[in-house]
């Protein structure tokens, strides 16, 4: 059985990785190293680094794409990954790592302390954070630009609003959300503890 959807899905993998603070320039220059090679691989789509905004903890993000999950799992079990792998250990004190079969990682934050067993919230959530998410910035947009914008055509102006719209939604307005709901939206299972009777 496959563990990360089928053959012909897009397969995202996000690495997070905690970079020693005094190595940081260096780990830059591996970085760009890693993706350069990883492009060299059959049925890459793409690489996204998002680097860290709090500078006394230097976590960073790395979103590869992969056409599907063949072609991610060639790039992981590649020697040249491997080598990659092995050259970062003096520098990251801590790494973690998921696939996705979906974009969901583009508007949901993930936690931190899930990356390793990730469990994607359930549709409806996903539905309710949107609405809750995507109409108030439509209100904005409008209540905004709509003195620049009545007097281009219709889709034009339609166009401007959909990008202000979704640049903000990207950041900062759904990774904010996702970090103060990511209780509602990633509950922890708590232990559950059997009673064994003597």
């Amino acid at each position: 059985m496959q563990s990360f959807g089928q053959q012909s899905d897009p397969i995202t993998l996000v690495i997070s990785e905690v970079v020693e603070p005094n190595l940081i320039e260096e780990y830059e220059a591996w970085t760009k190293g890693i993706n350069q090679s990883a492009q060299q691989f059959e049925g890459f789509m793409g690489v996204e680094v998002i680097r860290p905004r709090d500078h006394q903890y230097s976590e960073y993000v790395v979103i590869i794409k992969f056409a599907n999950y063949d072609h991610c799992k060639s790039w992981l079990t590649s020697s040249v990954y491997q080598q990659w792998m092995q050259s970062s250990k003096k520098f990251i004190s801590k790494r973690s790592q998921q696939h996705q079969p979906n974009g969901l990682e583009l508007w949901f934050t993930l936690p931190t302390s899930k990356l390793v067993n990730p469990t994607e919230p359930p549709y409806y959530k996903q539905v309710i954070i949107g609405v809750i998410t995507v109409y108030p910035l439509i209100l904005f947009a409008n209540l905004l630009l709509t003195p620049f914008l009545q007097r281009l055509p219709t889709l034009l102006s339609l166009l401007i609003s959909v990008i202000f719209v979704s640049a903000l939604l990207t950041y900062p307005v759904m990774p904010y959300l996702t970090k103060v709901l990511s209780f509602w939206l990633y509950p922890s299972k708590p232990n559950r503890v059997r009673k064994v009777k003597k």
